[in-house]
């Protein structure tokens, strides 16, 4: 389907309705795995596959690497074969690296079938805020809330369910990571479908260029894209960094692992609740505000007096990761500023938040505490305070004196 003729939700449609709705949730279902499905076995990984640290270090940051580059290169992807044949291409290149890394012996096939899976996941992120924002503009809260828990799932799942699926398959770390390339099949079901759906259910959107580019002179954008990445880079350091702090503060290393497990499944229900709570009003700085006091009570606690109950405060400032997906459309008016801001937002967004767990390592290991380290979170929450007040007011990218055009 090229982009004159992509289809559009039209009142009546119901059934084409449906078929976005299942389409748009298996795809979030998928977004992750390749990156959560990694983590629990990378010891066995770097055993079976004679990873060299270096090797596990890059398997560790291609997540970011893919989200931010490929990503960017999404719009213009889309514009030129259309959204919905290139998230089921999507699907397909994130289910054959899944299939091609879960098959091989060796490091540099492993990585390289991984960095496909991953530009798989990467085109996903940016394409389904823009499909929500065109086949759903009037429900737009609803639909966030639907694909950002969905997204929630399959993180946790594949972080959850591959070492028992490992350990069910005798130990055989090729099928608990093969497992994965099924869903992903499934997945690109809906949207074969969909591709092949008559002309008469479909409307062009507006053919428009430009690119990236024109954002980066757009505050808005900026301030989005900022928001996005120190969200982000929090979230990279509390999955990387929780189990050594709770573990310096006393805990077993399996107390560490539950607590870990407990803050992730907290995203399934802030999931749930953030975009709707986000799209009542036209001004969410109220929420980003109140998001922020979260993050500031949980991690002075757990500083002050390290506990697991902190997470969970920690885990409710989490929803700014829903939150900053559902400002992508609530900050434009069409698709196709959707695609554009969604694109430069989180590109540059996984750039920032890349930095942060190894600079908490490098700071950490040079200081030998988490003094500093915690002084550098706090740092990175002001940032986001004011980026979020700027980006959570009632405007539209299209209104920017640039008269952006994207």
């Amino acid at each position: 389907m090229s982009v004159a003729t992509e289809t559009r939700v039209r009142s009546g449609s119901g059934s084409l309705a449906w078929l976005l709705v299942l389409g748009i949730i298996l795809a979030a279902l998928n977004l992750r795995t390749a990156v959560t499905s990694v983590g629990p076995l990378l010891d066995q990984l770097a055993a079976g596959l004679g990873m060299s640290s270096v090797g596990t270090g890059l398997l560790t940051t291609l997540p970011v690497l893919a989200f931010a580059f490929v990503g960017a290169a999404t719009p213009s992807l889309a514009r030129r074969f259309g959204e919905h044949r290139l998230l089921l291409s999507a699907l397909v290149l994130l289910g054959a690296g899944l299939l091609v890394r879960a098959m091989v012996g060796n490091a540099p096939v492993f990585l390289l079938s991984s960095a496909v899976a991953l530009s798989g996941g990467a085109i996903g992120n940016v394409l389904i805020p823009t499909l929500i924002k065109r086949h759903f503009p009037g429900r737009a809260g609803v639909m966030t809330t639907v694909y950002t828990t969905a997204l929630a799932v399959g993180t946790m799942l594949a972080a959850a369910a591959t070492v028992p699926i490992e350990r069910a398959a005798g130990g055989d770390w090729h099928i608990a990571l093969g497992v994965w390339a099924v869903l992903a099949v499934i997945a690109a079901i809906p949207w074969f479908a969909l591709v092949r759906r008559p002309r008469a259910e479909v409307a062009a959107p507006s053919a428009v260029g430009g690119g990236l580019r024109a954002l980066l002179g757009s505050k808005l954008a900026w301030s989005v894209a900022v928001y996005f990445g120190t969200q982000s880079m929090i979230a990279y350091i509390m999955f990387g960094w929780l189990p050594t702090i709770l573990t310096d503060a006393g805990y077993t290393t399996s107390q560490a692992g539950l607590v870990l497990g407990v803050f992730t499944a907290l995203s399934i229900p802030i999931s749930l609740v953030i975009p709707a709570l986000a799209t009542r009003f036209n001004d969410q700085r109220p929420v980003i505000v109140g998001l922020v006091a979260f993050y500031v009570i949980g991690f002075a606690g757990l500083w002050i007096a390290p506990s697991w109950i902190w997470t969970i405060f920690i885990g409710v400032g989490m929803g700014s990761f829903p939150l900053a997906l559902t400002m992508l459309a609530l900050r434009t008016r069409t698709a196709e500023h959707t695609a554009a801001l969604s694109a430069f937002g989180q590109s540059a967004g996984y750039l920032i938040a890349g930095f942060g767990p190894l600079v908490v390592g490098l700071i950490y290991k040079a200081t030998g505490g988490w003094s500093v380290p915690y002084l550098m979170i706090f740092a990175v929450l002001a940032i986001q305070l004011v980026t979020g007040l700027y980006a959570g007011r009632n405007r539209f990218l299209e209104d920017e004196p640039a008269k952006i055009s994207v």
